[in-house]
């Protein structure tokens, strides 16, 4: 399995189509095809699904893609570190909980870019588990997640520490309530982090009877609070400007369940490229 082979490939699945593969990367149609069968024959196994809407990968083709798009990114590294060693370049796949994306990952890229502008950051949004397996199957470089993370193979380097509290309605400020607790419960997926600790709460409580609802962001989420529509639990300082703007209110919730802590996870014992290797340096 050569580089080139994996290029074609790459370009095929992002393009759906080997007349637009061939096109983007100024080939003949014809080498392209054939080239795509080479690799089918070497591994044994079709990487498409050919249809008259385009070529779809298998799951095959979509677990050779993430290899494919990690070892194409690592040779272009490897080329620019070799001609530019002391100044980290290229692309870097990060990803990063919602909650922390706006308050404290986008401006730590910022201050990160001014300093190395040749880096070019392709951020990823999910949650902790998600973002857990794409960086151990080396499709993210590395993650902010709630932490901490004691995970074989994974590194993790605790970053800052957040609280998380009860959200509702701005009309209810008194303190946490059964009133409140038995309202509908607003949350993302059902690998929330905040949601586990909800339920253990609810459970601690004596309430084993509520509605959770799933909203697909977090300013919907505080939104649909604001609404009346429900309650949740989120960090204090995704909605610190709700709450001083009069949109919701905040509680205060037991000490074994407010603390959360951010951290940076990314896989033990590889060669990094220069801008991950920078990356982790600042945060230390």
């Amino acid at each position: 399995m050569e580089s080139g082979d994996l290029k074609i490939f790459q370009a095929v699945a992002r393009e759906g189509s080997i007349t637009k593969a061939a096109q983007a990367l100024n080939y003949v149609q014809s080498n392209v095809t054939a080239r795509i069968r080479f690799l089918e024959a070497e591994l044994g196994l079709p990487l498409f699904r050919r249809t008259n809407r385009g070529m779809i990968l298998t799951s095959a083709g979509e677990n050779l893609l993430q290899y494919a798009d990690q070892i194409i990114d690592l040779l272009a590294e490897a080329l620019r570190t070799t001609q530019h060693s002391d100044f980290p370049a290229g692309s870097l796949r990060i990803g990063c909980i919602e909650s922390a994306a706006s308050n404290y990952l986008l401006p730590f890229l910022k201050e990160y870019q001014s300093n190395y502008p040749d880096v070019q950051f392709l951020l990823h949004t999910g949650g902790t588990h998600d973002l857990l397996q794409k960086v151990l199957t080396g499709e993210l470089a590395g993650a902010f997640v709630y932490g901490p993370i004691n995970e074989s193979h994974i590194e993790y380097i605790p970053v800052f520490e957040d609280e998380l509290v009860l959200i509702s309605d701005r009309n209810r400020t008194e303190p946490i309530t059964e009133e409140l607790l038995t309202m509908p419960m607003l949350f993302f997926d059902v690998g929330c982090t905040h949601r586990t600790r909800a339920e253990l709460f609810l459970k601690e409580k004596g309430i084993s009877s509520y509605e959770i609802r799933e909203f697909g962001t977090m300013e919907v989420i505080i939104n649909g609070v604001s609404a009346g529509l429900g309650v949740s639990l989120l960090p204090r300082s995704s909605v610190a400007i709700a709450e001083k703007e009069g949109r919701i209110s905040s509680h205060s919730l037991p000490e074994q369940y407010r603390r959360l802590e951010v951290g940076f996870i990314y896989p033990s014992g590889q060669i990094y490229s220069a801008a991950l290797l920078e990356l982790i340096q600042q945060l230390h």
